[in-house]
């Protein structure tokens, strides 16, 4: 490891000299771009994650001297995935010029991706509201690129942050939105169910029952066979909107023992995500507190 650190400051110190040489303009960025990129893969080899980035960066600005921007992104990239090792910022930052560099060259699928990656890295540093917005971006560049699959994908990340963040109409448009799109298309529709129940589940914190009821009955419009599934049947149990037969709901009869026992017979059929456990969770103390106050009204 100590000789890969010798090897990668001689070819570092090498590529200092070749730029502040006289020579032809091109031919020392292309000699010195040589040097940083063996200097930034020896410092690899080494684990010397720091310099390997900041060698990286080095690499990216001679290859903009040779006005060769691909290059140049490609390196800012490469600048990043050593950064992830020990700085998120700096990778986040590294990754950011390179966006810019393949927006300005129409790479915009290859944008889209990095987006994609800042975000992610936003979101393992706990940074929700800027992972929004970076899915976002990721999304819309998706889009453009009618790259449909990964497009949902970030809209999907979106709609669950928001949701955690009580931003639940943001997270009812994104899922009947893909819903939407999912019907006509065999190799999605399958997924429909589950963003309608994503978006029912959003309703319910909401806590308005009519338009709870409202939804349900677009979603049964829009998809035919909903009405036939356990998720509708979960949506529909508990905001009461059921057959005439049945015990009415649990939000219009404030029952949160029903509201359980809805609740838990789901999920031994369909164990809920963590996600969709926490909302629910949240509908419950809503009815909870709704129960209190009435308690203390008598």
């Amino acid at each position: 490891m100590g000789d890969q650190i010798a090897r990668a400051e001689e070819f570092e110190k090498k590529a200092e000299k070749k730029l502040n040489s006289w020579g032809i303009f091109g031919s020392k960025y292309e000699d010195a771009s040589d040097l940083f990129d063996k200097a930034a893969n020896s410092f690899k080899l080494a684990k010397s994650w720091d310099k390997a980035g900041s060698t990286y960066v080095k690499l990216a600005n001679c290859h903009l001297k040779l006005e060769s921007k691909h290059e140049a992104a490609q390196a800012y990239v490469d600048a990043a995935h050593c950064y992830k090792k020990t700085s998120t910022k700096e990778a986040i930052s590294c990754l950011e010029q390179a966006v810019n560099m393949f927006c300005d060259i129409g790479r915009l699928s290859m944008a889209a991706r990095y987006y994609k990656e800042i975000a992610e890295l936003h979101e393992s540093d706990h940074n929700i509201k800027q992972a929004i917005v970076f899915f976002e971006k990721a999304a819309d560049m998706f889009q453009n690129e009618e790259v449909t699959t990964s497009a949902n994908q970030c809209k999907q990340k979106v709609a669950q942050y928001a949701a955690e963040l009580e931003q639940y109409q943001k997270s009812i448009e994104i899922y009947e939105e893909i819903a939407k799109q999912s019907l006509n298309n065999n190799l999605l529709k399958y997924g429909v169910k589950g963003h309608l129940l994503n978006a029912g589940i959003c309703q319910l914190c909401k806590g308005d029952v009519v338009a709870i009821t409202n939804a349900l009955e677009r979603y049964q419009e829009m998809d035919p066979t909903f009405s036939g599934t356990r998720e509708y049947r979960l949506l529909a149990d508990i905001a009461g909107a059921i057959d005439e037969e049945d015990i009415a709901g649990a939000i219009d009869e404030e029952d949160i023992a029903k509201f359980t026992d809805v609740v838990k017979e789901f999920d031994r059929m369909t164990p809920l995500d963590p996600w969709k456990t926490t909302l629910l969770l949240r509908v419950k103390e809503k009815l909870k507190a709704k129960e209190l106050e009435e308690d203390d009204l008598t």
